[in-house]
């Protein structure tokens, strides 16, 4: 089979392209460094020739509500279109677990967006929602950090590895469409004031995580079930500890 992965340089594009091919697929990373630009459509044609599968795996380069959205409606709009013109069977799309609950922030209404593209266009589609991945650590650290403190919700989550992200779409890629939503998830499920103190702890940080059911999330308020998914997600096999471990974040 041959697979065109959008956003096949990055986190998750790159150990995806790995999987496929080690499983004897014919997987192509695209993304605009290699000439490929799903939101001016520069490259797009070309690159879809033959191509059986596509998997979005792209992210905005921006986290400005404004520029988020026009990122994922230019390059969804740019994208399906060319996939209709080359025949392309099936689009995979990864995307986030609670997404349609966090509309307030900026960056989901542009997955909402995405979404809506996919659903609504004729290509036999699966989505992937995902739960957050502990490579974002860091990031969540850095919007929450006030002097010493760094203020979060207490919430749950169910943090993943993007190793076990990868191998999770890369089935979903090889298996028939099933035209709606996938849940994947971590194996632990902690709230995120309290694993992001174990994170920090972790790496010898001594700023200390205040747990503030006022926190936003990116733009949003969480509840409980907010960014947790339904009662029966695959799961991954990696925990926090496995994940730290092997990941290279040091003190």
């Amino acid at each position: 089979m041959k697979i065109l992965v959008i956003g096949g340089t990055g986190l998750i594009g790159s150990k995806l392209v790995k999987r496929l091919v080690e499983r004897g697929h014919e997987a192509i990373a695209a993304s605009p460094a290699t000439g490929v630009n799903t939101v001016t459509g520069a490259g797009l044609d070309a690159a879809l020739a033959g191509v059986d599968t596509v998997v979005d795996v792209a992210n905005s380069p921006s986290f400005d509500d404004k520029a988020v959205l026009e990122f994922f409606q230019a390059s969804g709009r740019n994208l399906l279109a060319a996939e209709a013109r080359a025949g392309v069977r099936h689009h995979v799309a990864l995307s986030v677990v609670g997404t349609h609950r966090l509309a307030e922030s900026g960056y989901f209404r542009g997955k909402i967006a995405q979404e809506a593209l996919i659903e609504a266009g004729d290509i036999p589609y699966t989505i992937v929602h995902s739960t957050q991945f502990f490579e974002f650590l860091g990031g969540i650290v850095q919007a929450g950090a006030q002097g010493n403190d760094v203020r979060l919700s207490p919430a749950f989550v169910q943090p993943i590895a993007s190793d076990d992200v990868a191998l999770a779409m890369a089935d979903a890629t090889l298996a028939p469409p099933v035209n709606g939503i996938v849940e994947i998830a971590g194996p632990e499920r902690v709230r995120l004031s309290t694993l992001v103190q174990r994170y920090l702890d972790k790496t010898g940080d001594t700023r200390t995580v205040r747990a503030d059911p006022g926190a936003r999330y990116f733009g949003a308020l969480l509840n409980d079930d907010t960014l947790v998914p339904a009662s029966s997600p695959r799961l991954g096999s990696i925990d926090f500890d496995t994940w730290f471990s092997q990941s290279g974040v040091r003190k």
